[in-house]
């Protein structure tokens, strides 16, 4: 057993639009990342996949998931979402709520493009 110390929050930049915030639950390994992020009205990540999918558990507030090709579902405070493997997608807060998840990401994260506006719900 581990007891892991609390890492400051993250402020991330690269690969999300909008101000978004990634606390650190368990860092990647044995290809394995658990973070909470808190996504500010209207933030967003980039298209992006996992090599070995992705859960998300949605902890508060209101946003929006979308994979390549299909419309765009909401998301709700106690929603659970399964993205499988190497599916590109997106998901962010939607424009006048904060969204807070926490991500469970299995193996790889392949970063894409950003989402453009016209993407974006």
């Amino acid at each position: 057993m581990q007891i892991l110390q609390p890492r400051a929050s993250e402020r991330m930049t690269e690969t999300f639009t909008g101000e978004v915030f990634s606390d650190v639950v368990l860092p990647a390994s044995e290809g394995v990342r658990v973070q909470t992020v808190t996504f500010t009205p209207g933030a967003r990540t980039h298209w992006h996949t996992h090599e070995r999918g992705q859960l998300l558990f949605v902890v508060s507030g209101g946003g929006h998931i979308r994979v390549r090709g299909q419309d765009a579902q909401p998301l709700r405070a106690g929603d659970t979402v399964w993205i499988p493997p190497d599916e590109e997608h997106w998901h962010g807060a939607g424009p006048g709520t904060l969204l807070v998840h926490t991500a469970v990401s299995l193996g790889e994260t392949r970063w894409l493009e950003p989402v453009a506006d016209a993407d974006y719900v």
